[in-house]
Formats: C-alpha cells, structure tokens, sequence
C-alpha cells in the first residue's frame, strides 16, 4: 500500500501530466491518492483530460524510485512539500502553473510576511553590486525573506548580503539537491541552508539542463510580494523572470541605469513598456509593497470618501475587500463599463485615494 506522499510524487512524473492538469485534479479529487485509485473511465471523462493520460497515470510503474527519493530526502532532511501542505509557499498558489511538488533544505519560512526577489545578470557591474547591497541593507531590520535563483552576479550578492544582514535567504535551483551548480557557490548554499534554505521543483539527479531555468524562475517571481530586476540586458534570464512576474500580477520593480550602459538596457526597457515601477528607494517600493503605509489623517480621509461619486464607491467598496484588485476583475464585479472605470479610477488615483501599480493593479492608499 503506497502513501499519500508517494502518490504526490508519483503525479509529478507520470507522462503527460504538468504542473496546471496536476492541480486541477487534485483540487477535482482531493487528494493524490484518490486520482490513482479513480478508475480510467473517472479519470478521461474530466474536461480537458482524455484516455491517453488516463491510461498514463493507470499504467504508472515508478513507486519504487519515489520510495528512493523520500529515503534520499530524509537522510538530507529535505522537506518535500505538495501544493496542499501548510510550508508550501502560498503565494504560488495564485499562480496558474504552481508546481506540483517542491523539495526544501533549510529552516525559514517559505510563508513569511514579507518577500522580495533581487535578480539580475550574471556579469554586473560595480554600481550593480552597490545597490544590491544598499537594498539588502536597507530591509535589515524590517524580517524580509530575499529570494533569488543562485546564479554569479547579482543573484549571489543578493544572497551574501542578505546573510551579511542577518537575513533569510533561499535561493531557487533548477537541479536536484544533491548537487550545487555552480559548484562555486558550495560554500555559499551550506550558510544559506543554516539562515534561509535551498528550493527546488526538480527531484535527485537532475542536471542543471537548459530548459530548466526558465522553469525556475516562475518560482523566483511567484513566491515573492515584488521583484527587484537590478541590471539585466533586453534578452534573458532576468527579463523572463520579469515578465513572469508581470503576468502574475506581481509588484516589479527596475532600476535605472545609464543609457549607455547595456547591462541596464532591459531595465529601461520595463520601465518604458510600464511593466516595471522606476526603483527609487528601499522606502517607496515598501509603501508600494503596502509594507509601510503613509501618514493620512482621519479628518482627510473622511474628506475624500465624501467626495465620491456613486461609481467611485462601487469601486472603493470592491477594492476594500482584499489588499490588491486587478482592473479586470473591478471590471467584472462593478458591472461599470471599461470608460466608467477608466473615469473613476483616474480621479480617485488623483485624489489620492488610491494607488495604481504595475500590471493594471490597484489598491487603496
């Protein structure tokens, strides 16, 4: 009889299931145990599914090498978490693609009140360097979690100086834990086990394969509150994490670098495209982050809701019931037409009342 954990592991690897069918089953049947003991006819008659994969997932023979990798992971006291488990980071799972298993060695919390993901390019210049560690520096004392994905450059100094200040790292691999690539950064990943930790979607014995970082960075930009892109040219790495992190309707910051200098390119380049907010100081993208509100009196407060029109109510009222609301879905739940909104949002960003970010995503001041 296989355990609930194998079965979650098994999902990961059978042949034509990714990461998005693995979700919608599990949320369709429960549990990973139950989509193995459904019958075929159960399985291939959910929308989208079909017999082949059906069949994959009845016909599956790999229990054995799963029970392997959980005697691995014990023995290296590596976490393995499912998209249903308390550590998971629950950021991911606004993610359409989060991934189905995660494989953790360290002892933070992958759920912490405040994250940031510091990227940028493997060969970074000084000033790169300077403002990586003036950012870290700066979160000292306000119990961030700095994110990256383990690389030279800039990844590496976000995860030093994140160590240097006494904060939690974890830096996301695209390879399997029972190796460190680059090798350079042995050292580096043994101190960030002991202060933050090493994460991955990929099981033992996987290789650092090409196709494998872009994987990774969805991870990078999908756990985090806010991406920081430090310096990166216009193609990527850097950028597509980015552009990952733009389509989550996550906070993306850029800094601004000469415009001679290639290594800042990509940078202005989101700026430009309104994809990234212009980093100016650590100070302003926690007030963006909503990790620091600023100062409005009661008395001016009142002043503003009482200067509302009907529509700009409706929409206050939707946006005071979560932290961020995307346009799209002020669109659905007012019920207003696209100019309405338009209208409305406009004036009340220039009464203050709210604040637009990037991705067409808005919240209350």
């Amino acid at each position: 009889m296989e355990s609930e954990l194998v079965y979650q592991m098994a999902l990961t690897q059978v042949t034509g299931i990714g990461s998005v069918q693995a979700k919608l089953l599990t949320e369709h049947f429960g549990s990973a145990t139950a989509i193995f003991k459904a019958n075929k006819h159960t399985l291939s008659s959910i929308e989208g599914f079909g017999e082949i994969k059906a069949t994959a997932i009845k016909k599956f023979t790999g229990f054995a090498s799963i029970n392997e990798e959980i005697t691995f992971c014990e023995k290296h006291h590596i976490s393995i978490l499912f998209l249903n488990d308390k550590a998971y980071p629950k950021r991911l799972l606004n993610c359409y693609d989060a991934p189905t298993i995660l494989y953790f060695r360290g002892n933070t919390d992958l759920n912490a009140s405040r994250i940031i993901s510091i990227i940028g390019t493997r060969v970074n210049t000084d000033y790169g360097k300077q403002i990586t560690e003036l950012i870290v520096r700066e979160l000292q004392d306000q119990n961030v979690l700095v994110v990256s994905g383990m690389a030279f450059g800039i990844d590496s100094i976000a995860h030093k100086a994140a160590l240097q200040n006494n904060l939690p790292t974890v830096g996301v691999l695209a390879h399997g834990l029972d190796m460190i690539y680059p090798s350079q950064h042995k050292t580096l990943a043994t101190e960030m086990i002991q202060n933050g930790g090493l994460l991955t979607e990929y099981p033992r014995s996987t290789p650092p394969d090409k196709h494998n970082f872009p994987r990774r960075n969805r991870i990078v930009a999908g756990m985090a509150d806010g991406t920081i892109v430090v310096e990166t040219a216009t193609k990527g790495g850097s950028m597509i994490t980015a552009e990952i992190a733009y389509n989550y309707n996550r906070d993306l910051f850029a800094i601004p670098g000469k415009l001679t200098d290639a290594k800042s390119a990509g940078c202005l380049k989101l700026i430009q495209q309104n994809k990234a907010a212009i980093f100016t100081s650590t100070q302003n993208m926690m007030e963006v982050l909503g990790w620091t509100q600023k100062k409005v009196t009661a008395n001016k407060q009142r002043e503003l809701f009482i200067e509302l029109t009907t529509d700009e109510q409706n929409l206050v009222s939707i946006l005071q019931t979560k932290e961020t609301v995307h346009i799209d879905e002020l669109y659905l739940k007012s019920g207003l037409s696209s100019s309405s909104v338009a209208a409305a949002m406009l004036n009340m960003e220039l009464q203050n009342v709210i604040i637009c970010m990037p991705g067409k995503v808005y919240r209350l001041v």
